[in-house]
C-alpha cells in the first residue's frame, strides 16, 4: 500500500470523504489517505497529524516526494491538538485505531471542534463505545460499512453532529445503519462472532476459577443478540 494504491478500508474511507474537504487526519502514520486524496484532486487541503515521531517523519517524506508541501501540513501533535482555527477543517478522518481511542481523541478535543465537520472512522474494533460517544454528543451516524480485508473484519462509521438522537443498546452494539442493511459482510462478521462467544461461554463454564456473574450475563446476552439478528 502506498499513496497510489490505497487499501480497501482506506478506499473505503476515501469515498466517504466530501469533495473539496478540508482534511485532518489523525494518527495519519505515513499519510497515504490525504496524500492519495490530494493527488486525486478530491479534496482541498489536509491537515495530517501524527503523536509518533517516526510515522510523523514518514508522513513528512511522503508529502514532499509528492510535492504537496503548499497543501498539505504534517504536524507533530496529540490527537486533535493537529488542527489549528485557520486550517478551516470541514471533515476529520480516524483510521486504524480502537474505537476507545477514537472516542477519547474527540473527549479530550472537543475545544478544536466546531461541530460542522464530518467524522470519518475506521476503528479497529471498540465500535460499541465510540457510537455511545457519538449519541451522547448530538453525533447522528450516517452511514456505515463493514469489509473484510487480511482476515480482519473492518467497520466504517461516518457521522455528523445533527442531534439530539437516539440509538438502542442493540443498535450501538451491532450498528443501527448496518441493522437495517444486513450485507453479506455484516452477517458473515456477526457469524463468525457468534461462535467465538459461544466457545468463551463454554470454556468460562467449564473454568474451575470462578468468573464475576457480570462477565458471563454480557457474553450471555450479547449471545442472544446475535442470535436474534441472525434469526
Amino acid at each position: 500500500m502506498n499513496e497510489n494504491t490505497l487499501s480497501m478500508r482506506l478506499e473505503r474511507v476515501a469515498a466517504q470523504v466530501p469533495a473539496g474537504a478540508r482534511l485532518a487526519d489523525i494518527g495519519s502514520d505515513h499519510g497515504y489517505l490525504p496524500v492519495a486524496l490530494l493527488r486525486r484532486r478530491a479534496i482541498e487541503y489536509a491537515v495530517a497529524g501524527e503523536v509518533a515521531l517516526t510515522p510523523f517523519r514518514a508522513a513528512e517524506r511522503t508529502v514532499r516526494e509528492n510535492g504537496l508541501q503548499a497543501r498539505m501540513a504534517v504536524r507533530l501533535a496529540s490527537g486533535l491538538e493537529a488542527i489549528k482555527p485557520g486550517d478551516g477543517i470541514t471533515a476529520i478522518s480516524f483510521c486504524g485505531m480502537g474505537g476507545e481511542t477514537i472516542r477519547d481523541i474527540l473527549d479530550d478535543g472537543k475545544a478544536y471542534l466546531t461541530g460542522r465537520e464530518r467524522l470519518i472512522m475506521q476503528p479497529n474494533g471498540g465500535e460499541q463505545p465510540l457510537r455511545q460517544w457519538l449519541m451522547e454528543n448530538d453525533y447522528r451516524i450516517l452511514f456505515e460499512d463493514v469489509l473484510r480485508e487480511n482476515r480482519f473484519d473492518y467497520e466504517i462509521i461516518v457521522a455528523e453532529r445533527d442531534g439530539p438522537v437516539t440509538y438502542t443498546a442493540e443498535e450501538l452494539y451491532f450498528g443501527p445503519l448496518l441493522m437495517q442493511s444486513h450485507s453479506p459482510a455484516f452477517l458473515a462478521k456477526w457469524q463468525r462472532r457468534l461462535k467465538q462467544k459461544e466457545k468463551t461461554l463454554d470454556q468460562l463454564a467449564r473454568a474451575r476459577q470462578k468468573v464475576p456473574d457480570t462477565h458471563v450475563q454480557t457474553l450471555t446476552r450479547e449471545v442472544r443478540w446475535i442470535t436474534e439478528l441472525l434469526g
